[in-house]
């Protein structure tokens, strides 16, 4: 028996638009337009510091122990010193660079389009993020599924990050949505999953690689087509 659910709440990152493949390709016009291979032994060896030092840094911003203008180019200064290149003017062009331009890159995850076409006149949807306001807003309108969501909160909007309590609960009041009748789609254990856990809606974990885990979401899927089963 389906629950009947009236409020849908998406994560963006890595569960619709795909940042992976995005980074990537971002990352490698970077290194070309700024002939870093006169440093770097190739795109791929400078993507991989890149997304160590990052994640390790975005940990920092989503604790509060970082600001958003430090994150944005501290994480390309600290790259770019594991290869020799002390050059903060270099990192913060490089920080803009990327903030402008990755947003624009259109990759969505596979059946992206198709999934959110078949939830859309059964559900309200809306986004529910930790990503930066002018970035998350960009993806949306160039990637063409803007138009899908109610409404699209941030964590800048709310003041609060997944998996905080706070930031769901933001979110569900602005979309006029009670917890029994909402449930969250994500594709991050801790933020998404537990994140909405604790606060009191169901989960969908979206785990396409089947990363192994302990925790016991209400659904799990690897293939954005098996909401269908469930919604």
């Amino acid at each position: 028996m389906k629950q009947t659910y009236k409020h849908i709440f998406w994560d963006l990152d890595r569960t619709l638009w795909d940042f992976e493949q995005n980074m990537r390709i971002t990352l490698k016009d970077i290194f070309e337009n700024h002939n870093l291979k006169k440093a770097i032994p190739s795109p791929d060896h400078f993507i991989d510091t890149f997304v160590e030092h990052n994640n390790k840094l975005w940990a920092s911003y989503q604790r509060g122990a970082m600001k958003k203008e430090v994150l944005r180019f501290k994480r390309f200064e600290v790259t770019l010193k594991d290869y020799g290149i002390r050059d903060k003017v270099l990192a913060e062009v490089i920080g803009d660079e990327y903030i402008n331009e990755s947003p624009k890159k259109t990759a969505l995850i596979p059946h992206s389009i198709e999934i959110l076409d078949y939830l859309h006149s059964k559900y309200k949807l809306h986004i529910i993020t930790n990503g930066f306001n002018e970035v998350q807003f960009t993806k949306l309108k160039l990637c063409g599924i803007e138009k899908y969501f109610d409404k699209v909160v941030t964590s800048e909007i709310s003041g609060y990050h997944k998996p905080r309590s706070e930031a769901f609960g933001y979110t569900l009041a602005s979309a006029n949505a009670k917890k029994q009748e909402s449930i969250m789609i994500g594709d991050d254990i801790e933020a998404d999953i537990i994140g909405a856990q604790r606060f009191g809606i169901n989960q969908v974990y979206f785990n396409p690689s089947g990363t192994p885990h302990n925790e016991k979401p209400t659904h799990e899927i690897d293939n954005l087509l098996d909401l269908k089963k469930i919604l």
